[in-house]
């Protein structure tokens, strides 16, 4: 099944038949490990078969672990796991918040880098994974995750790029999965995506909920 998320190329999500277009920001809600990496791990899986180039950030598992699940689900991951130029896996730490603090202006700073570096030898479609889970801890900052979240929606479009936002519905509480679903406009929740009607676009959310941070650059 097709959904028409852009007016950019489409491209195989890798599970449940769906496919969708580039530059598109979903937040997957699960409960659990198994639904999960059904998500997670077939979009990477498919996104190595189809030559994109993977980040993925585990929280809830190892680096070392996500290798072993990857590998297992996919045998040609087996082999292209360890190569930078078709997967790059991040510690929470180092993607959202190397100073130690969280800062959405920082994480502006640091996904563009990423992106830049990611075409640096020509144009290349980008998967991103993200579990979230590590926001439940007691990072400076962490208050403002939900501003990096709506900003993503200034980032992504026009991007070859497609990010997934994992949240653990028994990690988070439902005021924040609220806040979740308005910052994201399309979810996934069990195994079905869908249109979010809860979504608000990044400047009605910021300049209602973070008015400092509503300005696009």
């Amino acid at each position: 099944m097709h959904i028409q998320t852009s007016d950019q190329p489409q491209f195989n999500l890798g599970f449940g038949g769906y496919s969708c277009n580039w530059g598109i920001h979903l937040c997957a809600l699960y409960e659990s490990e198994k639904e999960r990496d059904e998500i997670a791990l077939s979009f990477l899986c498919q996104g190595n078969t189809d030559g994109d180039l993977q980040l993925y950030c585990p929280a809830e598992t190892t680096a070392e672990g996500f290798s072993r699940r990857m590998a297992a689900r996919c045998p040609d991951c087996a082999r292209d796991i360890g190569k930078p130029d078709r997967y790059q896996v991040y510690l929470p730490k180092d993607l959202y918040y190397p100073s130690g603090e969280f800062s959405p202006q920082a994480m502006d700073q640091g996904l563009d880098a990423l992106f830049d570096a990611s075409q640096a030898r020509g144009p290349r479609n980008l998967r991103v994974v993200g579990e979230m889970v590590w926001a439940r801890d007691a990072i400076p900052g962490v208050e403002h995750l939900m501003v990096y979240e709506s900003r993503m929606n200034y980032f992504i479009p026009g991007k070859p790029l497609a990010a997934i936002c994992m949240y653990n519905l028994n990690r988070f509480p439902g005021s924040a999965i609220m806040n979740v679903l308005r910052t994201h406009p399309f979810t996934i929740s069990g195994g079905v995506i869908v249109e979010n009607p809860y979504y608000q676009k990044p400047h009605d959310w910021l300049r209602g909920n973070a008015p400092r941070f509503a300005n696009a650059s």
